[in-house]
C-alpha cells in the first residue's frame, strides 16, 4: 500500500490498520523516510511483532519502499541491478521459505517531460529483471499505471495523461504475455476498478472518480492461489490516511 509519508500515515489511522489487519505480509510504498524515520513511525506495530524490511530512498521525501511481516524473512535484497536505480527506494523484495514477496513504486511521471523518460528508463530496467524472474514470486506496489479502460473512471479524459499512456499500458500488457497474473482483476474481472487511489482535489473519493494503479503481479502456482482480493476504502473521506487505500489480497 503506498502510505504517502509513513510518518504522517502513523498519526493518521495506519497503526489502528496494521493492528487489525489479519495480513501476514504488508508491502509499503513511498514512506518518504530514512531507514531510521521508518522504524520510529513504525514503533508501536514493530513492538508488537511485525518484522520492518526497508529501502531508504537517496531523493530526501521521495519514494522509499519497504516490507512488514509477521516474520523475519530469510533473505532481504534491495533493488534489482540497475545502476541508475540502486539507491532510489523504488524496490525491496523478501523470502518466505519458497515464496518471494516484492514491494515496488514505480514513478508517476509526466507525459513529454524528464520525469517520463525517467519513468520510462526504470520501465524498461525493472520490466528485464521481472521477465527473468521465475519461481513463487508476487510483486505488490504502486505501478502508477491503470492498465486498462476499466481501471479508471475517467479514462477518456486521461488519454494523454501519465498512467494512462498507450506505451505504460503496453509495458503492463507485455509482463502479463510473459506470465504474471494480475491477480485482483483476476478475481474481479468484469468491475470498473476496483479504485484504489483517489485524488485529495475536488470530490474525487467522494464520487469515487478514481484510478487502479495498485496491484499485485504474481508468477507460479502463487497466482493461481489467490482467493480473496479486497480495496479496503476508508468509509469517509476524513476517515483515510493515505490517498490510497491497502489492496489486500488473500492466498490459498
Amino acid at each position: 500500500m503506498n502510505v504517502n509519508g509513513v510518518r504522517a500515515a502513523s498519526t493518521k489511522g495506519m497503526l489502528a490498520w496494521l493492528a487489525a489487519t489479519e495480513a501476514d505480509i504488508v508491502c509499503l510504498q513511498e514512506t518518504r523516510a530514512t531507514d531510521a524515520q521508518t522504524a520510529a513511525a513504525l514503533a508501536p506495530a514493530l513492538d508488537a511483532g511485525w518484522v520492518l524490511s526497508h529501502a531508504e530512498p537517496e531523493s530526501k521525501g521521495r519514494a522509499g519502499v519497504g516490507i512488514l511481516s509477521r516474520r523475519a524473512p530469510d533473505a532481504v535484497r534491495v533493488g534489482f541491478g540497475s545502476d541508475e536505480f540502486a539507491e532510489s527506494g523504488r524496490y525491496i523484495e523478501a523470502d518466505f521459505g519458497d515464496i518471494t514477496a516484492a514491494s515496488v513504486y514505480v514513478h508517476s511521471g509526466e507525459a513529454n517531460t524528464p520525469k517520463q523518460d525517467e519513468k520510462y528508463r526504470f520501465m524498461a530496467e525493472f520490466g528485464a529483471y521481472l521477465k527473468s524472474r521465475t519461481g513463487e514470486f508476487v510483486v505488490s506496489g504502486d505501478w502508477n499505471i491503470a492498465p486498462a479502460e476499466v481501471d479508471l473512471k475517467n479514462w477518456k479524459g486521461n488519454q494523454k495523461s501519465a498512467g494512462f499512456l498507450p506505451e505504460e499500458r503496453a509495458w503492463i500488457a507485455d509482463l502479463l504475455a510473459a506470465g504474471y497474473v494480475d491477480v485482483v482483476r483476476a478475481l474481479h474481472p468484469d468491475v470498473a476498478g476496483p479504485y484504489s487511489w483517489w485524488s485529495y482535489r475536488g470530490r474525487a473519493f467522494d464520487n469515487d472518480s478514481g484510478w487502479r494503479i495498485d496491484y499485485h503481479l504474481a508468477l507460479g502456482e502463487l497466482a493461481g492461489r489467490a482467493k480473496q482480493a479486497v480495496v479496503e476504502r476508508a468509509d469517509a473521506y476524513d476517515q483515510r490516511w493515505s490517498d490510497h487505500a491497502p489492496v489486500t489480497v488473500q492466498f490459498r
